[in-house]
């Protein structure tokens, strides 16, 4: 555009990682003429390996799936159910995994770059876009992500006056499955639960008993860690995503109810519960990978191999990818943006994914999505309604956008506390699982309308035999 005239018919988005991703296929849907632009491979990230859209840098489960009982698996549902690319890819690259849903992390990215790359409405460009995006743009999506260029960081909180938001989250170690000693470890689910694609034997479990678990515990903490820059050295960690050594240093036995928690499980050798369980997850379609599931960490590499070499069963464990971390940062959602998710100093700009504070892939995805589609209305001189507060998009997107208290805002994953209260009790054993199942049913109820807002349709990439 030239002359002044902004163009607010194109949507550009800015950052191509799953939401960014699921943004520009929404708004495409929708009819709206999209640019996609994602800076690498022409700057890279701390994190990221590839060059492909909606790489998995951190775990390669979405979590759990059951969409009547668990919040997670509701979104993953209402998503599905607005043809989500992010889901679609997700559900055609799944693996055991238990009650979650877990992806093969290339053959998503594939997925998704290729849904993307054959929509007409949709052009990829690949760059940084450094600093504000032009002036003349008047519809963007800033879904940078947790490593938002610092150009773009700097110049959004000049523009906000905010002080930086920022926390660590930490990569788990990949294990090669065949130096795992089978032997000791064995195959299972907790409770043998089968979710997704499994078979109730979808875990790789390594039993301690009460001296190994001690043992591990002292070599976690005399481990030599990485040093935090002196910029870094203020910031706090998420909850939900904390290194073994912080959740080992906070008491001998916060393992033992966190990631290594026994429950529902049985050594076959010896016929009972271990005193505590590491558990592996399947990592890639082949099965020749598994991650360490909830070892996210700092320590050095050289210390990862000594320290997790002690686990029974990886005493001869064959690391494909070491442990990490890198920082995140967010911005103060509730207080910077409204409700159409556009930056209240700036309405040219709207944001989605993980730099609004949500946590998580799917979380991620989801505001990805509601952006595309109300980006999309805006495209078309109308305005579309968030979708409602009784859905778990809606829920999610109610709490970035004024339900959390602005002033002690942290990152947060879906969960039925975000929701609108039911106006019925339960009784009985169960009325917690019966209160869930009712939230679910009035949600996708509810959500009914606001996805048939945009008709949904799986990518013709990912039709069974679309190869």
């Amino acid at each position: 555009m030239s002359g002044g005239m902004t163009d607010t018919g194109t949507i550009h988005v800015i950052g191509g990682g799953l939401a960014g991703s699921e943004a520009a296929w929404q708004a495409a849907e929708a009819g709206a003429r999209v640019v996609l632009h994602e800076m690498r491979p022409e700057r890279k990230t701390d994190a990221h390996q590839t060059s492909g859209l909606a790489e998995l840098v951190c775990s390669n489960s979405f979590r759990s799936d059951d969409h009547e009982h668990n919040a997670v698996g509701l979104l993953h549902e209402e998503m599905r159910r607005c043809g989500s690319v992010i889901m679609a890819s997700a559900d055609r690259h799944k693996l055991p995994a238990g009650g979650a849903l877990a992806v093969d992390r290339d053959g998503f990215s594939d997925a998704v770059q290729a849904a993307i790359e054959a929509h007409p409405n949709i052009i990829v460009e690949r760059g940084e876009i450094a600093g504000l995006p032009p002036a003349d743009w008047g519809n963007v999506i800033v879904a940078t992500g947790p490593l938002t260029s610092p150009a773009l960081s700097k110049e959004i909180l000049e523009l906000t006056g905010e002080d930086a938001l920022a926390f660590f989250d930490a990569i788990a170690p990949i294990v090669a499955k065949e130096s795992i000693d089978f032997d000791i470890a064995w195959y299972q689910s907790r409770y043998d639960k089968a979710g997704p694609g499994g078979d109730g034997a979808d875990y790789i479990n390594c039993p301690m008993d009460e001296a190994q678990y001690n043992a591990f515990l002292d070599a976690i903490d005399e481990g030599e860690k990485t040093e935090f820059r002196d910029w870094e050295k203020d910031t706090p960690y998420f909850e939900g995503c904390l290194p073994i050594e912080v959740m080992a240093s906070r008491g001998r036995e916060t393992l033992r109810y966190g990631p290594m928690k026994p429950v529902g499980l049985t050594d076959p050798r010896t016929g009972k519960s271990p005193h505590a369980v590491v558990q592996l997850r399947q990592d890639n379609a082949l099965g020749t990978l598994y991650n360490i599931v909830g070892f996210q960490t700092k320590l050095k590499y050289g210390e990862q191999r000594r320290v997790f070499r002690m686990i029974p069963g990886l005493e001869n464990a064959e690391f494909v990818r070491l442990g990490g971390l890198h920082r995140n940062t967010f911005i103060n959602s509730p207080r910077l943006l409204d409700r159409q998710l556009r930056m209240k100093a700036m309405p040219r700009l709207r944001f989605a994914g993980q730099v609004t504070g949500v946590e998580g892939y799917v979380e991620s995805a989801a505001i990805g999505l509601v952006a595309g589609r109300l980006a999309a209305a805006e495209a078309r001189g109308t305005e579309l309604p968030p979708p409602p507060a009784e859905t778990a998009l809606g829920a999610l997107h109610a709490h970035i956008t004024g339900g959390a208290d602005a002033s002690s805002f942290q990152p947060m994953n879906v969960n039925f506390g975000l929701f609108p209260e039911l106006n019925q009790r339960f009784r009985g054993r169960d009325k917690k699982m019966q209160k869930r199942k009712a939230l679910s049913a009035r949600a996708l109820a509810a959500l009914a309308p606001w996805a048939a807002s945009v008709p949904a349709h799986q990518p013709e990439a990912l039709v069974p035999g679309g190869d």
